[in-house]
């Protein structure tokens, strides 16, 4: 069920503007996802981009070579609302377990 969660925050990330593989890690460092690699987003950014939902172009650096920025396509928008609604779902049946949500069930357990 976790599978499509850093899909879906990547398309979440450029669902906020055009940006490059590196600053997708660096984001989602910030964000709590701390073991996320280079290697990891950049495979991932590929498949995006064969899928559609993602576009992609260069541009100059004034840093070093050429970046390749990423943006979501409307395909891409649709797939972001998706994952939103999926994951809201996920998480709100997460919270109603014993134990996860604000307020533990004592009785009246499903079980």
């Amino acid at each position: 069920m976790l599978k499509g969660v850093l899909q879906g925050s990547v398309l979440a990330i450029l669902g906020q503007r055009e940006t490059y593989g590196y600053e997708i890690v660096q984001a989602l460092h910030g964000y709590g996802f701390g073991s996320v690699s280079e290697g990891t987003i950049y495979p991932l950014l590929l498949r995006l981009e064969k899928e559609g939902w993602v576009s992609a172009r260069f541009m100059d650096s004034d840093l070093g070579p050429r970046r390749k920025y990423y943006t979501l396509t409307d395909q891409g928008r649709r797939e972001l609302a998706q994952f939103r609604a999926s994951f809201r779902e996920m998480t709100a049946a997460v919270e109603r377990l014993p134990g996860f949500g604000e307020e533990e069930m004592t009785c009246g357990s499903p079980l």
